[in-house]
């Protein structure tokens, strides 16, 4: 019984001080991105980009945001939070049965019961329209041309009668 005591107290001490989401979960999550139409280029604030349809991976704790570029469209700019995730509840009443406080302390840490939202990240890309030709410059125009001389009277003009 003495032997057996010690893997059973290690193994219940690894659950007490990992949390159940931490483990189950882990502390990073694939975030998608997806446009129509597909190609575009989505940049994040945190600096990385790829190509869409494509996926990045982020430790769950990290809210950015993503430009989405196509040639011919219009730039889209779509917000990535953290929120509470489903599993990640799951994870904390885990916590609850298994790791106590120390478990809920260490997933709050660790980010493990978050979840990005909105995931995957879908944009419709609007066409920009064709610039209108510019109207062209009108020729320079000549200069008006002086009014022509008047011939002046000279004299007094008496009328006859």
């Amino acid at each position: 019984m003495v032997r057996f005591l010690p893997p059973v107290a290690a193994i219940f001490l690894a659950f007490t001080l990992a949390g159940c989401a931490t483990v189950t979960r882990g502390t990073t999550n694939d975030v998608e991105f997806v446009s129509e139409p597909p190609g575009a280029v989505a940049t994040t604030s945190l600096g990385s980009s790829c190509t869409t349809p494509c996926s990045l991976r982020f430790s769950r704790k990290e809210e950015f945001s993503v430009v989405f570029r196509l040639a011919g469209h219009a730039d889209e700019t779509v917000e990535v939070k953290s929120r509470l995730g489903g599993a990640g509840a799951a994870g904390l009443a885990g916590n609850v049965i298994l790791g106590g406080v120390v478990g809920i302390v260490a997933d709050a840490a660790s980010g493990a019961t978050l979840e990005h939202a909105p995931n995957p990240v879908k944009v419709i890309l609007r066409k920009l329209e064709r610039e209108r030709a510019a109207p062209r410059p009108s020729s320079p125009r000549r200069p008006a041309r002086p009014p022509a001389p008047q011939a002046e009277l000279s004299g007094p003009t008496a009328k006859q009668g």
